[in-house]
């Protein structure tokens, strides 16, 4: 491309490559890092696979780190708002100028090599980690794990999050196939932080096969979480800890591994307990469970998988008021798996299209079809698009009320605009 290509154009070219034309794999990938120096992102590595929990668990990694005084950088997926959210250094994003010149050296390098989206955005942060002087870098793993690009890495540390059903024809139909793929982040010799209680027997035995030491929640270490705050215990240390700033119970176990994956390093790296309580309090992540005051309370949430949907309905139980839900889809997401958590929790549903915001969406009425009698007529509204279905549902909702929107990353980020990128957070 072009020396004066703007960061939405060389994103527009990247994009239109459909990853389904490209042979799987990490060859392809692996030949240009090659080319491009095969420089490492920093000194420390930290990577995270997992269904749900990537992005918080990610999210309490750097805030603990840079409360200990690390420069640290981050690379996450999906982005809601801007491409540069995903590559962050030192608390920073990227600049369009720093990612255009970082693609600009991957398109010269790859030469007749095709790339996919992802892997020229993780070539990308590779390149500008390597160059910020960084003490660590944390990754969040995009698809699966063992044929991720972010695999070229060799993790001082991994971590593994949780185990679902969710981009099946990618990953396996099985928790037990799915487990396999993820489990691939992990390497001989260094800590594999397992953050399930019950995780796949194939999980383990991938670890056995790898020859990783592996930390699991229940055995090498543990929580225990009462109402005024929490434990974590592990490594023969017992720290009493105040309840994560991230909302929803399952954020303890999130934060657990990370503390788990820092204390296995700690002889690399020395982050305090106060550096720890610190970054569980200020670790923020947009778009999950994130609450919006006001006369009619909102709710934001990229949850877009069953178990994603189980612990949202947990947190509405927990936090009860009259909702209504605007909702949307991709056509290849479980939604009655979705939906049916959610059912003794939301009064009325607004479904919303998402087929004018991306090839993958659902219309109105074809997500209406797909959830067939699990809602009846009387409540749900069609809508054309997120907007209209939240402007809908605002202009009904009663004071005291509450607003959910979920179901998406699509759908949170097309809401962006109407909630002045969610202005206005409740504490």
């Amino acid at each position: 491309m072009g020396s004066s290509e703007s960061l939405e154009a060389w994103l527009s070219r990247l994009i239109a490559v459909p990853p389904e034309r490209i042979e799987l794999g990490l060859a392809r990938v692996e030949a240009v890092y090659q080319r491009l120096g095969n420089v490492r992102p920093a000194p420390i590595v930290l990577t995270v696979a997992g269904t749900n929990g990537k992005g918080s668990t990610v999210a309490f990694l750097v805030a603990m780190l840079r409360a200990a005084g690390y420069r640290v950088g981050s690379y996450t997926s999906p982005h809601l708002f801007r491409f540069n959210e995903r590559i962050v250094i030192d608390g920073v994003e990227a600049s369009d100028s720093e990612i255009i010149d970082a693609f600009r050296a991957i398109d010269s390098a790859r030469g007749d090599i095709a790339l996919t989206f992802f892997e020229f955005a993780t070539l990308a942060a590779i390149r500008l980690f390597a160059a910020a002087a960084l003490d660590v870098a944390v990754f969040e793993v995009g698809l699966g794990g063992r044929l991720d690009a972010v695999n070229l890495l060799a993790a001082d540390a991994a971590i593994v999050t949780t185990i679902d059903l969710d981009h099946q024809q990618y990953l396996g139909d099985t928790r037990d196939a799915i487990a396999v793929e993820k489990a691939g982040i992990f390497r001989a010799g260094c800590p594999a932080v397992i953050a399930e209680t019950d995780p796949p027997a194939t999980l383990l035995a991938e670890v056995e096969r790898i020859g990783a030491h592996p930390l699991r929640l229940g055995f090498e270490y543990r929580i225990d979480i009462d109402e005024s705050g929490w434990h974590w215990i592990g490594f023969g240390t017992n720290l009493r800890l105040p309840h994560p700033g991230l909302r929803a119970p399952v954020q303890h176990y999130n934060a657990a591994a990370a503390i788990a994956a820092l204390m296995s390093l700690r002889d690399r790296l020395h982050v305090p307990f106060r550096a720890i309580r610190t970054g569980l309090t200020e670790a923020s992540v947009r778009g999950r469970l994130e609450v919006i005051s006001g006369v009619v309370e909102t709710v934001i949430d990229v949850g877009h998988n069953p178990q994603a949907a189980t612990v949202l309905a947990d947190w509405l139980r927990r936090n009860p008021r009259r909702t209504r839900a605007v909702f949307s889809a991709l056509a290849d997401k479980d939604i009655t798996g979705i939906i049916e958590p959610l059912l003794p929790r939301v009064t009325h549903w607004h479904l919303a299209g998402l087929d004018g915001v991306t090839p993958r969406g659902l219309d109105a009425a074809g997500l209406r079809e797909r959830i067939g009698g699990l809602i009846d007529d009387d409540s749900c509204t069609l809508h054309a698009d997120p907007s209209a279905a939240l402007a809908a549902a605002q202009a009904l909702a009663s004071p005291g009320e509450r607003v959910l929107a979920f179901g998406s990353f699509f759908l949170v980020a097309a809401l962006g605009p109407a909630l002045n990128q969610f202005a206005a957070p409740a504490n």
